[in-house]
């Protein structure tokens, strides 16, 4: 048993990029491949942040970030992740939620999110990015 004293800090979570509540309530439990993220541009503070465009992974049915120039599923986007998850390199891969209906403020997503002209192509229909 470890009874170790230990403290934790706790951020507010933003998630000023949803445009309205609709969808919230339906989000998808998916798998993040944290291998797939880059520590410096996806993960700067230890935290993916809510908001970020994920890709699924073809061959594993994992997620990552959504890159339009990238391979392997990760060139169409599938939604955007809900929660911000705590992440560190070479960690293990995490449960998160998926965003993947509702309505989101382009303006306010996270920098580095993946968000581009493709990736609203392919939410078309499901997400409305405005």
């Amino acid at each position: 048993m470890d009874i170790t004293v230990r403290s934790e800090a706790f951020g507010v979570e933003d998630r000023s990029w949803l445009g309205s509540a609709h969808g919230t309530e339906a989000t998808r439990t998916i798998t993040l491949d944290v291998s797939a993220f880059t520590a410096g541009t996806h993960y700067p503070n230890g935290y993916i942040p809510s908001g970020t465009v994920l890709g699924r992974i073809t061959a594993t049915g994992l997620y990552g970030p959504y890159s339009n120039g990238g391979e392997g599923g990760l060139d169409e986007a599938a939604g955007f992740l809900f929660n911000s998850v705590n992440v560190t390199e070479g960690g293990p891969d995490v449960g998160a939620p998926l965003l993947e209906h509702g309505m989101v403020i382009e303006d306010k997503l996270p920098e580095n999110s993946g968000i581009d002209a493709n990736a609203v192509t392919d939410l078309a229909g499901r997400v409305v990015v405005r």
